[in-house]
């Protein structure tokens, strides 16, 4: 049995996610803390609601609240559409949590301490008209390296380029527009530069990396690594705990990633077992793994493991930092200003979760940029969540109803159907082997090759003809898939898990799907067994009636 740390990106308690966000942390995060529960492994999964920096508090000065009031309202929004998605969180906690600001502080004092922490004086962005300092997120202007003329002061969003404000050309007030002037400072800064060695030893040595995210880390370090800012002049943070720093904040990607570590922490304490903080964060044993965007890379492989260092507290490193590429919308950007994609509460109010998350994992970004189109999710939900999943638990269990009275069948298993079990048993050990490559679409597509297997065994034997000349091979037929819909309830769970549950209700097992590990998937449903009532899982969609509800739905919220 192994220990793990799930950890999922944390979301800006700002804005709702959209369905990119969504498949890039949460959702991937979530099918892989649920496989390896099913594996038996011991599983923290943690995540939770970012509610610090220049975002938020940019975003609170538009709406003319206090940040809190804003981070409360979305913490709760996030907490709650995470749950309807089905996202397993052990402990989805926030940065407002006392916990997480207590360790934070901790945390950077022995930092400090180590060496590893310098104050310089610098020359900051300064607002005359809004008569502030301008921290990164403050600033927009055009990115020097890709000419984006959206950048941001801390990294261009378009290519992943770390920045400083001083660093974009024509810089920007976000608040009034005005150009800022120049004024000097005190800060405080990492030393990141110390750690060039180590952090090149771990990313060229880590072949579980994706392409993207060592090629990207490695190319950033052999280029020169700068001390990193730690502190920043806005009010809305934690207070940096250095001497002489009174009235700074840590800068929020610098606090926001020790999150990870504290939400364990939180997990830990509430659960009433305070050591367990140290069995998962400092035992070589434990594998930590993040589910992030490309656009966070810098952050989980290079800055993240430079402070785990520095603090020489002896935590684990990044086993693996599972960034997928971007999801595009019919060709687009997502963008809410323009009304381009879905976000997640849109998402709910369309369909229900599994429907969403079945497309997501189908066409999951992890080697190139995916696209979302409305053709495609029709022909995927369809063509493979309704007539192939769907359409195989239902013929299975109606049958069952209609011919056994809803009992088994004690069927003798023939040769026939017992080569057709340990092919679906192939497919379905595939999929696990798929999963621990971090190769979820693919582990998904092996799932549903059972299915398919499953439609064309009873095409191949048709029991709706054999009952009428040997009810036996009839009853062998149906007892063989129903033990394939068993399989499928168990190994579809980490990626639709409200239809697993449907499935094993309906097949009327004992104990809780979200439970069962893959062992027991593979043994057969006894005969005499009695199964519940079928009802469909699926029904089909249309992408003109969705795109006109979304439609609907956008104008009565206004």
């Amino acid at each position: 049995m192994g220990r793990w740390i799930v950890a999922s990106a944390w979301p800006y308690a700002y804005s709702i996610p959209h369905l990119g966000n969504l498949i890039g942390a949460p959702l991937s995060a979530d099918v892989f803390a649920r496989f390896l529960r099913k594996m038996g492994e011991e599983v923290v999964f943690v995540s939770g609601s970012d509610e610090h920096g220049t975002p938020i508090e940019a975003e609170a000065r538009r709406r003319g609240i206090h940040p809190r009031e804003l981070t409360d309202e979305m913490h709760e929004r996030l907490r709650d559409l995470f749950r309807r998605f089905g996202i397993s969180y052990d402990n989805y906690t926030r940065t407002e949590s006392p916990v997480h600001v207590d360790f934070v502080r901790d945390f950077y004092s022995k930092v400090y301490d180590n060496g590893y922490v310098f104050e310089r004086e610098v020359e900051q962005l300064y607002c005359p008209n809004c008569r502030m300092f301008l921290p990164d997120r403050f600033v927009t202007g055009t990115c020097p390296y890709c000419g984006n003329p959206s950048a941001y002061g801390d990294q261009c969003d378009r290519c992943g380029k770390l920045l400083k404000p001083t660093d974009l050309i024509g810089p920007r007030c976000v608040f009034c527009g005005s150009t800022p002037v120049l004024r000097r400072t005190k800060h405080w800064f990492f030393d990141l530069p110390r750690f060039a060695g180590p952090l090149e030893d771990y990313v060229s040595g880590n072949e579980r990396l994706p392409d993207n995210a060592r090629n990207m880390s490695l190319a950033m370090i052999r280029e020169g690594l700068e001390p990193r800012s730690l502190t920043r002049d806005n009010s809305w943070g934690i207070p940096a705990p250095f001497p002489g720093a009174e009235g700074k904040t840590i800068y929020v990607w610098m606090e926001a990633v020790l999150g990870y570590v504290s939400a364990v922490r939180e997990w830990a304490e509430e659960a009433g077992d305070p050591a367990a903080f140290d069995t998962y964060w400092k035992s070589p044993d434990t594998r930590a793994v993040y589910f992030i965007g490309k656009d966070n890379i810098p952050f989980h492989v290079i800055i993240l493991p430079a402070l785990l260092m520095a603090s020489g507290e002896g935590y684990v490193l990044p086993y693996n930092v599972a960034s997928t590429e971007f999801l595009m919308y019919e060709g687009m950007k997502f963008s809410k200003s323009k009304g381009v994609g879905i976000w997640m509460d849109e998402a709910l109010d369309l369909l229900e979760p599994d429907y969403w998350r079945y497309y997501l994992l189908a066409t999951r970004p992890e080697r190139k940029d995916a696209n979302f189109s409305w053709s495609d999710f029709e022909e995927k939900i369809n063509g493979e969540l309704n007539d192939v999943l769907g359409n195989f638990v239902h013929r299975v269990l109606t049958f069952v109803r209609s011919r056994f009275g809803g009992v088994v069948p004690d069927g003798e298993i023939d040769g026939e159907s017992s080569e057709t079990l340990a092919e679906a048993r192939s497919h379905a050990e595939r999929s696990l082997e798929e999963m621990k490559g971090f190769r979820m679409r693919r582990s998904l597509q092996e799932v549903m090759e059972v299915a398919r297997i499953g439609n064309r065994y009873l095409n191949s034997r048709a029991p709706w003809d054999q009952i009428r000349v040997d009810r036996e091979a009839a009853a062998a037929t149906i007892r063989t898939a129903v033990s394939m819909v068993k399989m499928l309830s168990v190994f579809i769970e980490p990626f639709l898990p409200f239809s697993a549950e449907k499935i094993w209700g309906m097949l009327a097992l004992d104990g809780d799907v979200h439970r069962v590990t893959y062992g027991e998937a593979f043994n057969p449903v006894p005969g005499g067994h009695e199964i519940g009532e079928p009802r469909p899982l699926f029904s089909k969609v249309s992408r003109e009636d969705l795109i006109a509800r979304l439609e609907e739905i956008r104008r009565d919220r206004g």
